[in-house]
């Protein structure tokens, strides 16, 4: 019996790209181990590996097949070894970060997504400045952001932190929900939809591969229990994966990540808040510190807006800035934003050269 691949995503928009390639067969990637690969046709679930042309040719990580990419692989089963992937689909959106290390290299974290469940424990990793992290790339992926507040079984002021979260995440949904008590997940029903794809991303531990075995019905992905010494959940899952869900859609799940890196984002929906401020700033080069008609700094005099908010949106935006230049326009960066050129930071080392002179 042949996989329906609707059930795994396929539209009329993969569909007609797929018809490019004669003689190739449309599938979904599942799974990813290094250069190893999982995709799905309409045989079922099979082992692939990317072709000496597709690696040849593709310029950087983000040009090999991530999870939830369609591809066209050269067969549909793999009773004669496994399909290679010849070529990788238009994706329609994708969930990115800055791979780990010094280069200024982009990492597909999940592609063709729907929904981007981002999720945040209610205990101890409750953290208004990495939600708004992950806000940043997932505005940014063309998905739509839902904030999943988890352990709520542990958290006795959740409607305190649902006014915390919304104060930085205008325009997104946010509930809470406990994988620990009957009925707990009910609240992401409405969200799961036949043929759509969510992306699970959070932290490690915060309960993503929990949510989803409670979904799938079964426990399909490693999970362990809260460390009693500090609360936090354990990391379990070390690669993506796409899974079906037993009443239709589509989840991937995706490893913990403490440590986010911004490849590219979205900051005028993350800090919608403080960029209509600047807006209104008297100087269009504002720098929100000390200039005068600063609209920002007059918001954060009147409790409008809160220094700690700023200070993220100003870290932001530089590390945005700093992930397109070289070493020596990261210092002339960094020397300009501390003292307007380098002609100034050179007087200002001269004066206190001489003032030291007179001590």
């Amino acid at each position: 019996m042949l996989l329906d691949l609707k059930k795994i995503g396929i539209n009329d928009y993969f569909i007609a790209e797929s018809a490019l390639y004669e003689g190739l067969f449309i599938a979904r990637v599942s799974a990813q181990h290094r250069e190893q690969y999982r995709v799905i046709t309409e045989h079922g679930e099979i082992s692939a590996s990317v072709s000496g042309k597709l690696a040849y040719s593709t310029d950087g990580k983000a040009g090999f097949p991530a999870v939830g990419d369609w591809v066209m692989v050269d067969r549909q089963d793999d009773s004669s070894g496994h399909a290679i992937i010849q070529h990788i689909l238009s994706r329609k959106s994708r969930l990115t970060r800055k791979a780990a290390g010094t280069s200024n290299e982009e990492q597909i974290i999940a592609a063709n997504i729907d929904t981007i469940f981002i999720c945040m424990s209610l205990n101890v990793d409750f953290n208004l400045r990495r939600l708004e992290r992950y806000l940043t790339i997932a505005w940014d992926s063309m998905a739509t952001p839902v904030i999943v507040l988890t352990k709520l079984d542990l958290c006795d002021d959740a409607e305190q932190k649902l006014n915390e979260v919304a104060s930085v995440a205008m325009g997104v949904d946010a509930v809470v929900c406990s994988a620990e008590s009957p009925g707990g997940l009910d609240v992401l029903q409405e969200y799961i939809q036949p043929g759509k794809t969510i992306a699970f991303v959070g932290s490690s531990g915060v309960g993503k591969s929990t949510i989803i075995n409670r979904l799938m019905g079964q426990d399909i992905l490693a999970t362990k229990q809260i460390r009693e010494d500090d609360g936090r959940g354990r990391h379990t899952t070390t690669h993506r994966q796409l899974l079906l869900l037993p009443e239709g859609g589509i989840v991937i799940d995706t490893p913990g990540m403490r440590e986010l890196q911004i490849f590219s984002g979205d900051l005028a929906r993350t800090f919608e808040d403080v960029e209509g401020l600047t807006l209104k700033c008297k100087y269009k080069d504002c720098t929100h510190s000390n200039e005068p008609g600063c609209a920002v700094r007059q918001a954060i005099k009147n409790g409008l807006l809160s220094e700690k908010r700023l200070e993220s949106y100003l870290k932001l935006q530089r590390e945005m800035v700093y992930e397109g230049l070289n070493a020596r326009q990261r210092e002339n960066d960094k020397i300009n934003r501390m003292f307007g050129s380098k002609a100034e930071m050179k007087q200002a080392f001269k004066q206190i050269k001489g003032n030291k002179k007179w001590r």
